[in-house]
């Protein structure tokens, strides 16, 4: 019986040990769903939240990863058409809002009257940016941004850092925020939401459980996590 104990312990540590880490690389605003995504899909994941754009110029560049979640269909279909990816997915979509720090101390009104207030909104490169500058055209208004970020997280922390009067962020991004800032809705911002994808990277190590991942962003009992996190499931 003792000669049995090394080899079914053998055993269960390999079994242990026959979970593969998977690699997410998600789109900043998604950072918000990351243990869900584990707690649900029931794999051993690593993220990697970045900006869109910066997570495909990383995948173009070899970078090793399972499954990307961009924040827009445009950035999606750039690594698209560079073979980088499977058929891309929607799970969920995300708005744009106005934010101010607690308190609103530069008195910002709204979109179009934000006056002398120091402003930090997305580059137009990123997902966050391309939405910002849409949003500009349709309320018919101009930004003098001080500072343009990579990534929405970006803006969102110099807004409740206080370092800005102000900035242009998803709402997923703002409910995150919690007391630390206030909302102001921008008027046609549901006219033109991001739409989140989601793919399997075509060199990925573990495509079948990558799969897996997709199904679950995508599946009926993740929609809860979708909405308490400010985004509309698909």
């Amino acid at each position: 019986m003792r000669k049995l104990l090394p080899l079914a312990l053998a055993l269960v540590l390999t079994g242990c040990a026959s979970q593969e880490q998977l690699t997410v690389f998600g789109a900043a605003s998604t950072r918000l769903i990351n243990d869900s995504l584990v707690q649900q899909s029931g794999e051993d994941i690593q993220f990697h939240n970045a900006g869109s754009a910066a997570l495909v110029q990383q995948l173009r560049e070899g970078a090793p990863a399972d499954v990307l979640i961009t924040a827009n269909e445009a950035t999606m279909q750039q690594a698209e058409d560079a073979g980088l990816v499977g058929t891309p997915k929607a799970v969920a979509t995300n708005s744009m809002v106005l934010i101010v720090p607690k308190g609103n101390p530069a008195g910002v009104q709204g979109f179009k009257d934000l006056g002398d207030a120091v402003v930090v909104i997305c580059d137009v490169q990123v997902p966050c940016g391309d939405t910002t500058a849409t949003l500009e055209k349709a309320n018919n208004t101009t930004i003098n941004a001080a500072s343009l970020e990579q990534s929405v997280s970006d803006v969102l922390g110099k807004v409740v850092s206080r370092e800005a009067d102000a900035g242009v962020v998803y709402r997923s991004d703002a409910a995150a925020a919690g007391d630390s800032v206030e909302v102001i809705e921008i008027p046609h911002a549901d006219e033109y939401p991001n739409r989140i994808m989601a793919a399997v990277v075509d060199q990925s190590s573990h495509p079948d459980q990558a799969e897996k991942i997709l199904n679950t962003l995508g599946s009926q009992e993740f929609r809860s996590t979708w909405q308490e996190q400010g985004f509309t499931p698909q």
